[in-house]
């Protein structure tokens, strides 16, 4: 399993023949933000505010039986904030150093613009869901509908591996560092932690997107302001510390304080890795919700889940990183994952940082674990929609919950390595698969785009998406066809 692991790894994220850029997402996802960032005039910089003005109107229903984008972004917010903010954080610091926070920080940067691009894809290619005021989406569609047949292939391979990844793999993840975190802060057995996780998973996951996305709109936005002030409190306490951390991130960023291409690859790799995996940009993961809210044009839920990227990794992944430098823990010892998290909250604040930490990864990721639910089985929908697969991935996702507490029973590093390099894998070659396809359908993107700048600059406050203007194969016309008085407002 290891040796499997380890060699797909070496495809997706570098080392091939002992080379660390030789990765495919290594190599590619950096370019492919920046390519977005010049193509939408660094939308993530240039319409910041118009962002947050989207974000404020975002909680408006446009039906009483639909998804407002607000719970979409709150159930993608979810899957993005939780083990890689806290846990993640730490893994990259120990194995990357200090300047792997400054590549989690340009992971992000230019991965906003990506987010805009794979979202607004997701919502031009949607179609209706069996339930009424519900919607259907994501890569698997809009490659299936975008590209075409002869890219059927390319539609599959990502759902296979979106459904290992975070059906499976990273719930696996999410549930070890809960279990760890609340043994290390109360002392129950982790068997007993994934059992509890499991059962209450499972009573909110079935109650399908409407219930995650409420769920979520409450848990999230309360715990992440939580955690933001604890941060910006260790902050403060330590501000006359601030030029020297940022010395730090930035000199080990670029390798002055290391020895060798092969360290400096290990700094850039574990950035990009845990920045990946915390904000998700071109993943191909936040799309699937993404396509379920009901939106007037789909550009607007793109900056919507612009602003998830923001939130996840400048703002919660940045708290985590100023808790853990800010400290006196020592980086190179023994203690790694969430508990690294906790020890370096605990020497700032005393005993009641490891309640604390564990509360916060508690809420997010169990939130993380039931909007996952929603990801995979979207694409399980899009494979093979049967009772029989539904029920066989609601138990293999029960077992990974479990799994993933194991694995903090054992307390084995191995395990612990082991478990996060099967998440890395996965979502190395579904994020390859996803970066294809928007790379392809980069035209039609743009110019849904350019659609949405363009009523903008004509004074429309709330553009309209009319596909009936727009010659794009693939689209369902009629999800796209505003009433009466919206084109007349045009």
């Amino acid at each position: 399993m290891t040796a499997l692991v380890n060699g797909g790894n070496q495809v997706t994220w570098g080392g091939i023949g002992g080379y660390w850029w030789l990765g495919i997402l290594i190599a590619a996802l950096l370019p492919a933000g920046i390519f977005f960032t010049v193509r939408t005039g660094v939308v993530q910089i240039r319409a910041f505010g118009h962002m947050l003005k989207v974000m404020a109107r975002s909680f408006r229903k446009e039906s009483d039986d639909s998804v407002s984008s607000f719970e979409a972004f709150a159930t993608s917010a979810a899957a993005r904030v939780g083990t890689g903010n806290i846990a993640g954080v730490a893994v990259a610091i120990t194995s990357g150093g200090p300047g792997a926070v400054f590549w989690m920080w340009m992971v992000a940067l230019v991965g906003m613009a990506t987010s805009l691009i794979e979202n607004t894809l997701a919502q031009t290619f949607k179609e209706r869901g069996e339930v009424a005021g519900t919607f259907r989406g994501g890569p698997a569609y809009y490659i299936d509908k975008g590209l075409g047949k002869k890219w059927k292939w390319l539609s599959i391979v990502f759902s296979i591996f979106l459904v290992i990844c975070f059906g499976f793999f990273f719930n696996a993840v999410q549930a070890n560092a809960m279990a760890e975190a609340i043994q290390a802060a109360w002392g129950f057995n982790p068997l007993l932690v994934g059992g509890a996780i499991a059962v209450l998973a499972a009573s909110i996951v079935f109650g399908g997107i409407q219930s995650i996305g409420r769920f979520a709109g409450i848990v999230v936005p309360i715990m992440a302001l939580c955690y933001i002030t604890v941060a910006l409190a260790i902050v403060v306490m330590n501000i006359g510390r601030l030029p020297e951390i940022f010395g730090i991130i930035l000199g080990n960023a670029f390798g002055a304080q290391e020895m060798g291409a092969g360290a400096f690859g290990a700094v850039v790799a574990s950035g990009i890795k845990r920045g990946l995996f915390s904000n998700e940009a071109g993943m191909g993961s936040s799309p699937n919700v993404g396509a379920a809210a009901d939106v007037k044009h789909p550009v607007v839920q793109g900056y919507v889940q612009m602003a998830s990227v923001f939130l996840d990794t400048m703002m919660i992944c940045t708290a985590t990183a100023a808790i853990i430098l800010l400290s006196n823990v020592e980086l190179g010892g023994m203690v790694e994952g969430v508990t690294l998290t906790q020890a370096a909250l605990a020497s700032e604040v005393g005993a009641w940082g490891n309640s604390f930490i564990a509360t916060a990864l508690l809420f997010f990721a169990f939130t993380s674990i039931i909007a996952n639910y929603y990801y995979a089985e979207t694409n399980i929908f899009y494979l093979w929609h049967t009772r029989t697969s539904i029920f066989c991935y609601r138990v293999l996702y029960i077992f990974f919950i479990l799994f993933g507490s194991w694995v903090a029973f054992t307390g084995s590093s191995s395990n612990f390595q082991l478990l996060w390099n099967m998440a890395d894998m996965s979502m190395g070659f579904m994020a390859t698969a996803n970066l294809l396809a928007i790379l392809l359908l980069s035209g039609t993107a743009i110019k849904v785009f350019s659609d949405y700048e363009n009523q903008r600059r004509r004074g429309i406050e709330e553009p309209v998406f009319d596909a009936r203007e727009h010659n794009i194969p693939g689209v369902e016309v009629d999800v796209w066809t505003p009433a009466a008085g919206a084109r007349l407002k045009r």
